[in-house]
């Protein structure tokens, strides 16, 4: 009942917003009210993301739903190679070290960057007219059914402000034992793109809730289970006894970002047609404020103590029970000014420099100060008996503060079919990670190629980091650490070349980490004293014979060191499908599709610090993840039909992408997304 409250709940806030915002928009035209000729070529919708600190545009794609709609339903499609705990808003890592993201200040937030709303993917939207995208997706039967509403809004008050908002709740019960994830995420942003100012902003929160089982306590429940049952050759997913039952991780988060820009110029006359003008503002320069604040909470949590001595060699502070708590606070400052590109013909590019202050102010209220009433006279003894002895360096800080001040700039050339291209640079002046240094660098340029248009973009970047705060020391009731490690150097060269005519894209590239810092294998950090170079090369090929379509994904990628960073040789995307329309308004995709990553020695999870770890036990993969599918769109309505994990038993039974945490059996799921325009 709870739950299908809190789809209510959602289900009317969505209803109140478009009902809200049609209102906003009867009072208003979505033309500029003092602009009068009508001689413009209609415009068409867009949708652009933000750098960095100083809210510079990047063009983005508008969501408009493309095919496979049906991925989004699918843990194991978030990635060509993708190590998951296997449920369904769980914790992951992609294997494809190419597409794998930084890691951040906050250590417990990687895990789970996937489904957690970013900075990167925030989009703002200028539609005209306002759109409404409203999706549920639904999955299994009573036992270990999920399901997933997800609504955005995009719409313009009038050409120079929109406004938007997106909810995303995500609860799923898990195929196996202790895995529910219940994830609730929302945000709202807004723009005005004036003359003189323009201001950009967004809020974003989540809440994510996930049970903690440890992995099934036996393989062989998955690969034979014959072996372990007397003969007896199945078993129900849900009673296959794991290692823990009432351990939980609860992630929060959320952000504010405002960036605020007073623009000099001067006005010039515009032709429109033959017989009219108009005066146009032209900005020649722009003093911007950029004002960041970040939140993070991570608590682990578990109740059985037998469990918890069973999984956990160490308990440094109590016996009986395990409540692990991490936040991060921080705020940044940013003062930057810039030369816009394009206000004169030699205006070819746009400069800008910044300088930023950032504060962060971490906290583990479980270091030693929360357990502190345990050693009271009164307290029950009984919980701090037998305890691990500390390690003799552990003096870990439960409370650090620290002031970081950064210098950079930004050179962009975004205009010109031949040739754009983007570099930043910034240099950490003050602060624990003074010296730190990054350098990123994009250029593309199109060439013609016969009947055919060959795009190249090539990439490089550079950066010397300091390892974040929470690797350097922390303190909780199974994992204490003190370290001093030293700045990680990263040296990255990529190249991308495509042709659209024959919808082909190759990437190649190659990293080198020198010093990096990983979990070893007993899930503490470490940092490695040599270097480890990665190189890959990925191979996107689209095949089309009428309604016939086969469209796939290879990547070859080799790690100098499988122990530091270990990664699958071969990751491949294959999806085959009949693609085409009936009636004339009905847009059909039915197929197959499978994901495929070769065999290594993979990573481990580590639920206490929700981090993934090196080792060199278990082997995971070789084995093809498929599903049967069927999408269509109708007008403004699309759904899916989806059986996935159909090939489960036919090749094998070893579906494992984490060592002891087996992929989602076979389901029967479906989906609806309405595209509720005007």
């Amino acid at each position: 009942m709870k739950r299908h409250r809190h789809i209510s709940f959602l289900l009317s806030l969505l209803a109140g917003l478009l009902a809200g915002f049609a209102t906003a928009r009867a009072d208003s035209s979505p033309g500029h009210p003092e602009e009068t000729v009508s001689a413009e070529p209609l415009r068409r919708p867009s949708a652009w993301t933000l750098t960095y600190p100083l809210g510079f545009h990047t063009p983005a794609d508008v969501d408009t739903l493309p095919y496979n709609y049906q991925k989004r339903s699918i843990p194991q499609m978030a990635s060509d190679a993708w190590a998951t705990t296997g449920n369904l808003g769980a914790e992951g890592l992609n294997l494809i070290y190419a597409d794998r993201p930084e890691r951040g200040p906050f250590l417990f937030s990687r895990a789970l960057h996937h489904w957690t709303p970013d900075f990167t993917r925030q989009k703002f939207y200028n539609v005209f007219i306002p759109t409404t995208l409203l999706q549920y997706n639904y999955g299994g039967n009573r036992r270990n059914h999920q399901d997933r509403l997800q609504g955005e809004f995009a719409g313009n008050v009038n050409r120079r402000i929109g406004i938007g908002a997106m909810v995303d709740y995500l609860y799923s019960k898990g195929c196996y034992e202790a895995q529910a994830t219940k994830d609730f995420s929302f945000g709202f942003s807004g723009y005005y793109n004036g003359d003189r100012y323009e201001m950009q902003a967004f809020y974003q929160q989540y809440s994510f809730l996930n049970k903690e089982n440890g992995g099934i306590t036996d393989d062989l429940y998955i690969t034979d289970p014959a072996q372990l049952q007397g003969g007896v050759t199945s078993i129900q997913p849900k009673s296959i006894p794991v290692r823990l039952t009432r351990a939980q991780s609860r992630l929060n988060g959320s952000q504010l970002f405002m960036t605020h820009a007073w623009k000099v110029g001067f006005w010039q006359e515009q032709q429109v047609n033959d017989t009219l003008t108009r005066e146009i503002y032209v900005p020649v320069m722009k003093f911007i404020y950029s004002f960041d604040y970040r939140h993070f909470k991570h608590r682990f949590t578990n109740t059985d103590a037998t469990q918890g001595a069973e999984f956990w060699d160490a308990r440094y502070l109590c016996n009986s029970y395990t409540d692990d708590n991490a936040t991060l606070d921080g705020v940044t400052n940013t003062l930057g000014v810039s030369m816009i590109e394009g206000f004169r013909k030699w205006a070819k590019f746009a400069l800008a420099a910044y300088a930023s202050v950032e504060t962060r102010r971490f906290r583990q209220p479980t270091s030693f100060e929360t357990y502190t009433l345990l050693s009271q006279p009164d307290a029950d003894q009984s919980l701090t008996t037998n305890l691990t002895p500390l390690p003799a360096d552990a003096t870990v800080d439960p409370r650090h503060n620290e002031t970081i001040m950064r210098i950079g700039g930004r050179l962009e050339k975004t205009r010109g079919a031949i040739l754009r291209y983007n570099a930043d640079v910034c240099f950490t002046l003050a602060g624990r990670e003074a010296g730190d240094i990054d350098l990123r660098g994009e250029l593309i340029t199109n060439i013609p190629f016969r009947t055919d248009t060959l795009s190249l973009t090539a990439r490089g970047r550079f950066n010397n980091r300091t390892p974040s705060w929470f690797l350097q020391q922390y303190a909780s009731n199974h994992f204490v650490w003190v370290n001093d490690f030293g700045k990680e150097r990263r040296y990255r060269a990529e190249g991308e070349l495509r042709l659209d005519r024959t919808r082909t894209v190759i990437r190649a590239g190659v990293e080198n980490v020198e010093h990096p810092v990983y979990f070893a294998a007993d899930s503490r950090p470490l940092q490695h004293s040599g270097n480890v170079q990665v190189i890959s090369v990925s191979l996107d090929q689209k095949l089309k014979a009428g309604i016939l379509n086969w469209d796939n994904r290879i990547t070859w990628q080799q790690t100098t060191d499988s122990k530091v960073i270990p990664l699958p040789a071969l990751a491949v995307y294959s999806n085959l499908y009949l693609g085409f329309t009936a009636f004339k308004v009905l847009h059909l995709q039915i197929g197959l599709d499978c994901d495929y990553y070769t065999r290594y020695t993979g990573l481990g999870y580590q639920p206490a610090t929700m981090t993934f770890h090196s080792q060199q036990e278990t082997p995971v993969g070789n084995y093809a993840f498929c599903n049967v599918y069927a999408t269509a769109k109708l007008y403004r309505t699309r759904f899916y039909v989806l059986l996935s994990h159909a090939n489960q038993g036919l090749f094998g039974n070893n579906y494992f992408s984490l060592p002891h945490y087996p992929m989602n059996p076979r389901m029967f799921q479906l989906g609806l997304c309405i595209d509720f325009a005007d």
